[in-house]
């Protein structure tokens, strides 16, 4: 059960991998150039030579970008799938179109919505490059901070609505979620390496496109995959068999 549902995962993550790559290459590539072009144009006035480039931008943007994209949907939608199978039948008798879209949404908001408010993608030309190390660190930190504190409220949610309902129980898992992600990210140090003569328009187009990226990845996973997950379990032998896989 778990190996079909893998299977299916994948495939779906390749499917998202494909349309996130479409879109990226439509709304993303061209601030890419854009942040490019004004990077050259900054060391050309401060009389420095440009570097050399080892890899076309053609290739960048269209074998390189599509080879990442893929593989990362691909390895995106086994992971998703199987969270699929350890969430199904845990959280209430919810069809797996419903887990999938839950799933699918949680992932969204939490690796990608929540990490990015406190650390927004930025175009590759833009930063210093010495402190590269050091920001990708704090922005992995934040995806972990934001998923141990899901998993946290996620567990205290269930304790919450047994006592006080499921309604409140929730909302106040939510309230949880929030004031734990809120003070991280006051504690955690700011990042602020744009240079005050970049265009504020191409850095929102850039920043609204990684957003979309993570969208079209999500929305791909938790409506094509909940799809397969459907047909894969409507009969009766299937869900009894994900039933008991679920509360083993």
């Amino acid at each position: 059960m778990v190996t079909s549902l893998l299977r299916r995962g994948m495939l779906v993550g390749l499917l998202a991998g494909i349309l996130a790559f479409g879109f990226a290459r439509v709304f993303g590539e061209p601030q890419v150039d854009r942040a490019i072009a004004f990077e050259d144009q900054m060391r050309q006035a401060k009389g420095k030579a440009l570097e050399p480039v080892l890899v076309s931008r053609q290739t960048q943007a269209e074998i390189g970008l599509f080879t990442a994209v893929v593989v990362y949907g691909v390895a995106l939608g086994g992971l998703f799938s199987l969270t699929f199978a350890a969430a199904y039948g845990r959280i209430g008798a919810l069809s797996p179109r419903a887990v999938a879209g839950l799933l699918a949404l949680a992932g969204f908001l939490v690796v990608g919505a929540v990490p990015a408010l406190k650390y927004p993608p930025n175009p590759p030309a833009i930063g210093d490059p010495a402190t590269i190390g050091r920001r990708t660190a704090l922005y992995f930190m934040m995806i972990a901070i934001s998923l141990a504190t899901a998993v946290f409220a996620i567990g205290m949610g269930r304790r919450l609505c047994a006592r006080f309902g499921v309604w409140n129980g929730v909302l106040l898992a939510i309230l949880m979620f929030v004031l734990v992600i809120a003070a991280a990210q006051s504690l955690l140090p700011d990042v602020n390496e744009v240079p005050d003569q970049f265009s504020a328009v191409v850095l929102w187009r850039f920043r609204m496109a990684s957003i979309g990226i993570q969208a079209v990845s999500w929305a791909t996973l938790g409506i094509g995959f909940g799809i397969a997950a459907e047909i894969r379990l409507r009969s009766p032998q299937a869900r009894e068999r994900a039933s008991n896989l679920a509360f083993r």
